[in-house]
């Protein structure tokens, strides 16, 4: 009998959000990250393409709201028609970063493939500026985003909803580690 697509298709999602030791090490360096932030009073940039845009927005409310920590996404039509247009679709999310960001502030690239070169451009320009930049990608593990990030979460799949899943499952549950019950 062959296997049910859904079926297959659950477990691949299930296995991935067993995280190891290594992932687990990561979430709680990230979760310290962004306690340092709160209490510096300086603020989390954080942006992706397509679904994970949709990550950013949630990420951001979420943070604001119930771990009282500002965070701003600029995946807003205006902001990123404007920024493409005048410096090439490549360079929006750098220049939206040169423009927002401050000494002390934390920038987040999630990137499923990791490939992706505005997101490149940014995490060299966060890296430049000595910006904390903090990745989560998927596909290959040596992929382009992941070099730059002094902490990295790579999601070992080439599933794109399966990468972003676990992406949002991760940085939503760093939210809920901050939140003081």
């Amino acid at each position: 009998m062959k296997k049910n697509f859904f079926t297959m298709y659950t477990k691949q999602q299930k296995d991935l959000l067993n995280v190891n030791l290594t992932t687990l090490q990561k979430l709680n360096k990230i979760k310290k990250i962004l306690e340092i932030v709160k209490k510096k009073k300086k603020k989390v940039l954080i942006f992706g393409n397509g679904g994970s845009a949709a990550i950013a927005s949630h990420f951001t409310i979420d943070l604001l709201k119930n771990a009282k920590i500002r965070c701003v996404n600029l995946n807003e039509a205006s902001i990123i028609t404007c920024l493409a247009n005048d410096f090439g679709y490549d360079n929006w999310v750098k220049k939206a970063i040169e423009y927002h960001s401050d000494k002390g502030d934390v920038v987040i690239i999630i990137s499923s493939s990791g490939e992706s070169k505005n997101m490149i451009k940014a995490c060299k320009y966060a890296s430049k500026k000595k910006l904390s930049l903090i990745t989560l990608t998927g596909f290959k593990k040596d992929n382009s985003v992941s070099k730059y990030g002094a902490v990295n979460i790579w999601v070992n799949s080439k599933t794109y909803n399966h990468v972003e899943n676990t992406h949002q499952f991760q940085l939503l549950a760093v939210v809920d580690s901050l939140i003081k019950k």
